[in-house]
């Protein structure tokens, strides 16, 4: 291998590995951005395998000879950590269309591919390796390069079509069309890979690393800047219910057409009612309790000018409830005078005078307006 190519190639692994760890860092920091805490880990492990793990053991198998035995190792490893990651890709995106669901057909195809592919390595001629005086190259034998081109070809076709599923469903097509261009580059460097086996050019490996590298940049950037992309996928508010703290319904805003309605006004009035009692013991200003049902989560903000808001969703975040902060003070800060009238519970409540909620709403939770 060429001196300069060498250089660049350290160069390039050595940027990729210190922007991957402050995205692992900002994953762990910042895992509340991202909806549920499943999809901030799934990415954590999809970059931590594609990075730390499989990009380590592929550079140090075509890079630097050890031994015949210890390169065939290496080179394994980095197949079936690639496999890993691509799984975990398949995961992640399984679990941002189907909310929290897993298909149990796609997972079960790919590991048994992934079992096919284990089971094969272990045969002495399942790579050849060969080494001449500037490259080290590995060619596969026909059973793991039909395994591996199977699956790397079934976990694209099927990200594709996650992916136009998930820009079809998305409420916001502007907030989720990454998600789609992040599988088409994605499925570039798996181009390359499929390349390499076919044709055993090592111009093929090269640039299956170098464009693997650009995607996971590409990918950590879309991390940071757009983390509302995944909560567009994971996170749907049912209603909003504002209570006085006699239990009176002064306003309600239903985002999604459901039969919840009935269930969140009796959780409603019951939780008005527990927080009250707690306010009339504990000092404190403003309250946030959650309580999870089968099918929702509800989150009750208790704001000290006697009024609760209520939001039913289907996955509670520390995003929902800061929204849920900001909404409780701009209601407070509008209807302010109307608040105070109606501390007294022998006040008659006319709730007309809140109708005009609703822009706050809108304006507070645009995101996830259907």
């Amino acid at each position: 291998m060429q001196i300069s190519f060498l250089i660049t190639l350290i160069i390039g692994y050595t940027c990729i590995l210190l922007i991957t760890i402050y995205i692992l860092i900002h994953l762990v920091r910042y895992h509340h951005n991202y909806g549920i805490k499943t999809i901030a880990a799934l990415n954590f492990l999809t970059i931590f395998d594609t990075v730390i793990i499989y990009s380590t053991l592929y550079l140090l198998s075509i890079m630097f000879f050890i031994s015949e035995v210890v390169n065939l190792i290496l080179w394994k490893l980095s197949i079936i950590f690639g496999f890993v990651s691509l799984i975990l890709t398949s995961i992640t995106y399984t679990f941002l269309v189907k909310n929290k669901k897993i298909s149990y057909f796609p997972l079960i195809y790919f590991n048994s591919l992934f079992g096919l592919l284990i089971g094969s390595l272990f045969s002495s001629d399942s790579i050849q390796f060969s080494i001449t005086s500037s490259n080290i190259t590995y060619k596969f034998n026909l059973t793991v390069g039909i395994i591996t081109v199977l699956f790397q070809v079934s976990v694209i076709i099927y990200c594709f079509i996650l992916s136009i599923i998930s820009y079809y469903k998305a409420r916001s097509k502007e907030n989720i069309k990454e998600l789609f261009i992040n599988i088409v580059i994605f499925s570039i460097p798996i181009f390359m890979y499929i390349l390499l086996i076919t044709f055993q050019y090592s111009i093929f490996r090269d640039l299956h690393i170098y464009l693997l590298w650009v995607n996971i940049l590409g990918f950590c950037i879309m991390l940071v800047k757009k983390p509302e992309m995944f909560l567009e996928m994971t996170t749907r508010i049912h209603f909003i219910n504002i209570y006085h703290k006699s239990g009176i319904l002064l306003y309600s805003y239903e985002f999604t057409t459901s039969n919840r309605k009935n269930d969140s006004t009796i959780w409603g009035n019951i939780l008005i009612g527990i927080n009250h009692i707690l306010s009339e013991f504990v000092d404190t200003k403003d309250q946030i309790e959650v309580l999870q049902t089968e099918n929702s989560d509800i989150i009750v903000n208790y704001d000290e000018f006697g009024f609760a808001v209520v939001l039913i969703t289907n996955n509670q975040n520390a995003i929902l409830k800061k929204l849920m902060d900001n909404f409780a003070q701009e209601f407070r800060a509008r209807y302010k005078k109307e608040l105070i009238e109606i501390q007294d519970l022998n006040k008659l409540i006319n709730v007309s005078d809140f109708n005009e909620t609703k822009e706050i709403v809108e304006r507070n939770f645009h995101n996830y307006l259907t």
